[in-house]
């Protein structure tokens, strides 16, 4: 098995021999971050705005056409509460329970105001699994218990700020929002021992679940570590790179910048683009500038909708339906 924490230490040694780093790179890394989070993590729960809407909501305070009032204010409450973590990093004393119920109270802020920063009183189920959590009425009693061994807990920060994370969602002590509560908490330890937040994606959202849930139910931990461990080296790499204003290592190397996918798909980059912001091509990542990446497999879904609109006649919103 690899030594992740060994890789860990070795990767924020480099960083923090490079710091401090300059106001621009903070500023730029800080933007991408705090979208890429949200995005990613309300993602995760079930939110259908794309990375690119999320940014327009957040940052510009758009409405997105065909999105609900409940995904717009998930966005804008995750960012809030993201803010709210980078503030509770720079404070030198441990993470309280009242830390953790004000992230909460954000998360859930004009959505569920009436159990926003408050533990559930009744029982609760994970929707398609069967782990079995605990009584209400022990809520109280084993947050209590997380907090003051938050407090105490000695060895690897990544692997505490993993443990912390399982041990939150395992008491699953809200009656929504434990998920991306659980990932600002474990983001929070990271940040308040010098690493980067680590970034759960979209597309790791089975392999995310079914780790928990194995462990859940008894069995090994393993995978969830390594997911949570790699996630880390990640967001690491992606600092390293920055720094030394090099190519994200972490980036496919078989991911297209729009202008090789248009130049593959024999599509102008204008058209790439509305399709894009329609929803009908996906974007799998970024570069460390912010421009966007596809897929290979994006190649044929292009060549995919002009067929559909050649030979069908369909409309961008049938299209999509199609896909």
């Amino acid at each position: 098995m690899k030594d992740w924490l060994t890789v860990l230490t070795h990767k924020k040694q480099q960083l923090d021999q490079l710091k401090p780093l300059s106001s621009a790179l903070v500023k730029n890394l800080g933007d991408w971050l705090r979208i890429e989070l949200t995005y990613a993590s309300n993602a995760i729960e079930g939110n259908a705005l794309s990375r690119q809407e999320t940014a327009q909501v957040v940052e510009k305070g758009l409405t997105i056409s065909g999105k609900t009032l409940t995904e717009h204010q998930e966005a804008i409450n995750h960012a809030s509460a993201w803010e709210l973590v980078k503030q509770l990093a720079g404070e030198t004393r441990k993470i309280s329970e009242t830390d953790i119920l004000a992230i909460h109270r954000l998360i859930l802020n004009n959505i569920d105001n009436q159990n926003a920063g408050r533990y559930r009183s009744v029982p609760v189920r994970i929707s398609g699994s069967t782990v079995i959590l605990p009584n209400p009425l022990k809520v109280p009693e084993l947050m209590e218990k997380l907090v003051n061994w938050l407090k105490s807990a000695k060895g690897h920060s990544v692997k505490l700020a993993a443990e912390a994370h399982y041990q939150l969602v395992s008491i699953h002590p809200f009656t929504d929002g434990n998920g991306r509560t659980a990932r600002l908490l474990m983001n929070l330890i990271l940040l308040k021992a010098g690493y980067p937040a680590a970034i759960i994606k979209k597309e790791e959202r089975l392999k995310y679940l079914n780790s928990l849930e194995t462990a859940q139910l008894g069995g090994s931990l393993d995978d969830y570590y390594d997911l949570i461990y790699a996630a880390v080296d990640q967001s690491l790499d992606i600092y390293l790179s920055a720094v030394k204003n090099k190519p994200a290592a972490n980036l496919n190397p078989k991911l297209l910048k729009i202008g090789d996918l248009a130049k593959l798909s024999g599509e102008t980059v204008a058209t790439l683009r509305f399709w894009t912001k329609n929803g009908l091509l996906l974007v799998a990542g970024h570069t460390n500038g912010g421009y966007q990446l596809y897929d290979q497999s994006m190649v044929n879904r292009v060549k995919a909708i002009r067929k559909l609109q050649a030979e069908k006649r369909l409309t961008i919103k049938e299209i999509k339906v199609k896909l």
